[in-house]
């Protein structure tokens, strides 16, 4: 079973505008402790149906914060290392080095992060391999994968990149 970090992720959206895609994500916050924070304008209400439905039972164990724009958020959190996913990266998440309390920033599932956001030097840019001449995948599945690489080597991989115990 995962334990919980004692400085956990924070899973980032920045503008999301499909509601079951954030539905989704503030259910892999509940299942793996992460702290979710969405950065307005959102797409849709808080209280909006499908949100609730694609979150199921879990909004209860979802620790969550709003912030009126990305600046706010910013100034919430100054000392953050914020990782910034984009399909537009060059840099795979593969060759970061994930710790605990890193703050993984997604956008929206329309534009993405913007550019003042990318160029804005408030964290660095990683992209998700995928196939060339395809343009992105879903939001939700994008910060499921993030999530689970940060996490694995967060709690599997202990200094140096050296792999953990095995369970054999």
């Amino acid at each position: 079973m995962l334990e919980p970090l004692a400085r956990p992720l924070h899973l980032v959206l920045v503008s999301p505008q499909i509601p079951p895609n954030t539905g989704n994500v503030a259910r892999l916050c509940a299942v793996t402790g992460c702290r979710l924070i969405l950065v307005e304008p959102l797409g849709f209400s808080i209280d909006d149906r499908q949100l609730k439905r694609a979150g199921l039972d879990y909004w209860d164990k979802v620790f969550l914060r709003l912030y009126p724009t990305y600046e706010a958020y910013v100034e919430a959190y100054p000392e953050a290392r914020r990782w910034l996913f984009s399909a537009r990266a060059e840099q795979s998440l593969y060759e970061a080095r994930f710790e605990e309390g890193d703050h993984l920033v997604f956008g929206s599932e329309v534009t993405g992060l913007l550019p003042e956001v990318m160029e804005g030097g408030t964290g660095r840019a990683l992209a998700i391999p995928m196939l060339e001449g395809t343009r992105s995948m879903n939001l939700s599945t994008a910060v499921g994968v993030g999530t689970y690489e940060a996490l694995r080597q967060v709690r599997f991989t202990g200094a140096g990149g050296q792999a953990g115990p095995s369970a054999s």
